[in-house]
């Protein structure tokens, strides 16, 4: 069974490993000329790392990633509001990971290249649309190289091209752009002394567009060195110019200059960070709006089938974005395994992974475990650790990611007649 994946970000590159691992030939195409090492960082929870670690992806995660030890909400004066351990800190029998969104797309790459082929990823090749039938389904790209057109033909169709996704929008042409709720996020990374101990991540603030992240993401390469610091401000206000691939929400996000950045943390007091120095020091800084889509009912249609951003992209809460979309590829090439058919597999998937991350994406817009921060900085002061806690574990279960879930659930991994899956 050939498999075609259509976008060669983390979630498609994950799924092109998952499907090799479960014994499936499968192809990424991306659109974009070159896969680069950009981008800011990523939290990637341990439910993930789990997926990441069966896919023999442990050492390389353990060696450009760090594992943050604990969640510190803190308020705009960086007074703590709670906090709570991560990882294997949690109890978990994986870590919890941080680290550079650019860094781990290559990795993932150069997995997929060498246990793959060299031609498994495919750039420069625009998705246009596809066609089905009850044999297979036929993909159309543009090459934007020749402007010649390409065509793919395979027995499944998945659609990892995120937000903007093309394959979602011909299953769904009705749907429209995505959802906005009028908050920015400026995002950049710099080289900073480590804050809190170095393995914490740190929520400041409140409500969605009046709160600060910062987190490390790569340690220094030699003695004497400032560690990488990964850091988003949360901005409420209309887009002061157009991002720099263009107006869509894919580009690569507005340029924020140095002087507004200052601006706008001039009000913010956190003793144990040098605020102005971490401006100062980054390279570039990006604005994104914060977007999502409905809930869909459906991401399945015979051979085609959606996952990651391009099936539920979410609000930013709960750090729990990129690791859903982990996890699908898992499931969806356990499924492809389990069933006698391409299009009853498809349908299996989604019933397993639909409802499940369509509850998260509901439970983000209502802030998610960041409840409690804003919660807080509504009545003035932390709330009882017991009901802060609690908000905490029901998100954490909603999200199939408490410690019993991850560390007891049956693997997603496919035997293989001598015992060992694909590598």
């Amino acid at each position: 069974m050939k498999v075609t994946v259509v976008g060669g970000g983390i979630a498609g590159l994950t799924c092109a490993l998952s499907l090799h691992a479960a014994g499936f030939p499968a192809r990424v195409y991306e659109g974009a000329r070159t896969v680069e090492a950009v981008g800011v960082g990523i939290n990637l929870l341990p439910h993930a790392v789990r997926e990441l670690a069966e896919l023999g992806l442990a050492g390389e995660l353990a060696f450009i990633a760090l594992p943050p030890h604990r969640l510190s909400y803190r308020d705009r004066t960086g007074e703590p509001v709670w906090e709570e351990p991560l990882g294997l800190t949690a109890g978990y029998r994986w870590p919890q990971y941080s680290v550079h969104r650019g860094h781990l797309q290559m990795t993932l790459l150069a997995a997929v290249r060498e246990r793959l082929g060299p031609d498994s990823v495919r750039t420069g090749l625009r998705f246009q649309r596809f066609e089905q039938s009850a044999d297979g389904v036929r993909s159309h790209f543009l090459d934007r190289a020749s402007g010649l057109p390409v065509v793919d033909d395979a027995d499944v169709l998945v659609g990892c091209d995120g937000v903007d996704s093309a394959v979602r929008a011909q299953l769904h042409p009705d749907e429209g752009a995505p959802n906005r709720n009028g908050v920015h996020m400026w995002r950049g990374v710099a080289r900073h002394p480590h804050v809190l101990g170095g393995r914490s991540i740190v929520v400041a603030g409140g409500t969605p567009g009046a709160k600060f992240v910062a987190y490390p993401i790569e340690d220094p390469a030699a003695e004497g060195g400032e560690p990488l610091l990964n850091w988003v401000l949360e901005v409420r206000h209309g887009p002061s110019g157009p991002p720099a691939d263009g107006p869509g929400p894919g580009g690569t996000g507005r340029r924020v200059t140095t002087a507004e950045a200052r601006a706008a943390l001039a009000s913010w007091d956190l003793p144990w960070i040098d605020l102005a120095a971490l401006v100062e020091r980054s390279p570039a800084i990006l604005e994104y709006p914060m977007l999502d889509r409905d809930p869909l009912p459906r991401w399945s249609f015979g051979r085609v089938t959606l996952l990651g951003d391009a099936a539920h992209p979410m609000f930013p809460m709960g750090m729990n974005g990129g690791s859903q979309s982990v996890v699908d590829t898992r499931v969806l090439a356990w499924c492809l395994a389990r069933e006698s058919g391409p299009v009853a597999a498809l349908r299996r998937y989604d019933g397993m992974r639909r409802e499940v991350v369509n509850a998260v994406v509901t439970a983000n817009r209502d802030l998610g475990p960041e409840e409690i921060i804003a919660r807080a900085a509504d009545r003035g002061g932390p709330l009882p650790t017991a009901h802060a806690d609690r908000i905490a574990h029901r998100y954490r279960e909603l999200a199939q990611a408490t410690v019993a879930q991850v560390n007891t659930h049956p693997s997603w991994t496919v035997p293989h007649p001598a015992g060992e899956p694909v590598r």
